[in-house]
């Protein structure tokens, strides 16, 4: 299968540059929790990161539940760095929306 990444439609989703990149991060008790990277959406001047939580049932490039991340912090590069979770309903929900038409062609939501 290739590796290569399939594009978003939309000007405000920045895709990763490879599919199935996964990092790592600590959750608040301080515990390594890995996610797949599935990209970026740019709303209202913030960037969010959608990751999927992989462990060894559900491993990189498969499917399920989401994690929205808004990025806080980015790197001398310009890239982020650091995250935190939404915890706003509303702005989860329209962030998610945005995500959901940028990568329809992507994704299969239900």
């Amino acid at each position: 299968m290739s590796k290569s990444v399939r594009e978003g439609s939309a000007p405000n989703f920045c895709p990763p540059t490879e599919e199935g990149i996964t990092i790592t991060l600590q959750d608040e008790r301080g515990d390594a929790v890995e996610l797949e990277f599935l990209g970026l959406v740019l709303h209202n001047d913030r960037s969010y990161g959608f990751f999927f939580p992989v462990d060894e049932d559900h491993p990189a490039r498969s499917s399920g539940e989401v994690v929205l991340l808004e990025v806080t912090e980015l790197d001398e590069d310009g890239q982020p760095a650091e995250f935190e979770l939404v915890t706003d309903e509303g702005i989860a929900a329209e962030v998610y929306e945005d995500f959901k038409t940028a990568t329809r062609d992507l994704y299969r939501f239900e």
